[in-house]
């Protein structure tokens, strides 16, 4: 199982000190917090994509690229790759490129994104999110899978004879999760091309995810990759811990009272009792995490936003100290000893598994042999005449 933390890079002004950073230094606190990541021990490292302020991130590929150059054993990821707006060339070209660099550690996240202006900033209509996420990703799927591509749909100009360059390293194209709030659509597409999906579930009740991650397993059996069990599941989080738990949620209430997205409405303790959020001391973040397996079941990745709503980097520091030294270890330890006979191992690309292997003196499981998680297929996954049931 992966343990990371992922950040959506928002500018916002601390509300304890009335402070608001530069972009220089919110992008520079993120390349610090990244590499702070594997400094602690943990696996993956996402950013996200965002065009719009309050937000920085808008090259995920730049900054992970310097995260690469400067990082031996984290998984550099996306918390969104904006499949309807961004072109599936440049994709597949941008993140093959940065697969190369990164020897492997490489994956990304698809999403439709949370902002409705990006469409036409892009050329798209919002009107059509959920049919550019499946027709790109289809042509994403094709271009790093098929050396020439002929490709004709909706909302781009015609391929003729293409091929993406460079291919993906070893042949095997970055695993994908397909990352959704409310879509069931969006699982559904995961469960067709036997991807991951990745509940990022910070905003709603448990329940409403549950459904959805149901519904994955039952369609990624369905489409004949597995039994349900071994679909590849990741999850979102959001945590504040101090020793004492009484400390940690005087400290953090300011910045949730004030936040952009969650502020000035449920109070912390509603959210805290509705969502994944936990505010407290280690020990009830690790309580609160292991619950996820009882709702969810057995997954892969688990991911925590924790350098958001305005706190000072020295603070998220801190945190990711307190992470990796007490709460992630026990983790490991009691969803290993936990984990059901037949589940998946978190994906990784097979040159990262032998580098690693070759390391620790050990063969390194990846859960599948082609850097994939498709086991079987009944259907031709490149054909596009073949829509995933209810799209």
């Amino acid at each position: 199982m992966q343990f990371g933390i992922f950040s959506v890079g928002d500018v916002t002004t601390d509300p304890t000190t009335g402070r608001t950073p530069t972009e220089n230094e919110r992008i520079r606190a993120l390349m610090t917090i990244a590499l702070k990541a594997e400094e602690v021990g943990l696996d993956v490292f996402a950013t996200g994509e965002h065009h719009n302020p309050p937000f920085v991130p808008s090259s995920p590929t730049t900054m992970l690229g310097y995260v690469a150059a400067r990082t031996k054993r984290l998984v550099l990821s996306t918390a969104t790759t904006l499949i309807t707006t961004n072109d599936p060339v440049k994709i597949a070209e941008d993140y093959a490129m940065l697969q190369h660099l990164a020897d492997g550690r490489v994956d990304l996240m698809m999403g439709r994104g949370n902002t409705g202006p990006v469409y036409p900033w892009f050329g798209q209509d919002i009107r059509q999110g959920i049919p550019l996420a499946i027709e790109n990703y289809a042509l994403l799927h094709r271009l790093w899978r098929d050396d020439v591509v002929d490709w004709e749909g909706r909302f781009r100009t015609p391929l003729q004879g293409f091929t993406s360059t460079p291919r993906p390293l070893d042949g095997v194209p970055p695993f994908v999760w397909h990352g959704s709030i409310r879509s069931p659509e969006i699982a559904e597409q995961a469960a067709y091309y036997g991807d991951g999906f990745f509940a990022n579930n910070i905003f709603w009740p448990n329940s409403h995810f549950q459904r959805l991650i149901e519904l994955y397993r039952t369609r990624f059996a369905h489409y004949g990759h597995g039994t349900p069990e071994q679909a590849v599941v990741g999850l979102g989080g959001q945590l504040f811990m101090r020793r004492n738990s009484q400390d940690a949620i005087r400290e953090f209430r300011p910045y949730f009272d004030n936040a952009p997205v969650y502020g000035h409405g449920p109070s912390l303790e509603e959210f805290m009792d509705q969502t994944p959020l936990a505010v407290g001391s280690p020990q009830q973040i690790i309580e609160k995490t292991l619950a996820f397996r009882e709702t969810f079941g057995d997954y892969q990745r688990q991911l925590f936003l924790m350098d958001h709503a305005g706190l000072p980097l020295k603070t998220v520091l801190e945190q990711l100290d307190i992470l990796g030294e007490e709460v992630v270890p026990v983790l490991r330890r009691e969803f290993e000893a936990r984990r059901a006979p037949g589940v998946a191992d978190a994906p990784l690309h097979p040159a990262v598994t032998a580098a690693r292997g070759a390391t620790d003196g050990t063969t390194e499981a990846s859960g599948t042999t082609d850097g994939t998680t498709v086991t079987s297929e009944t259907t031709d996954p490149s054909d596009t005449t073949t829509k995933p049931v209810g799209v």
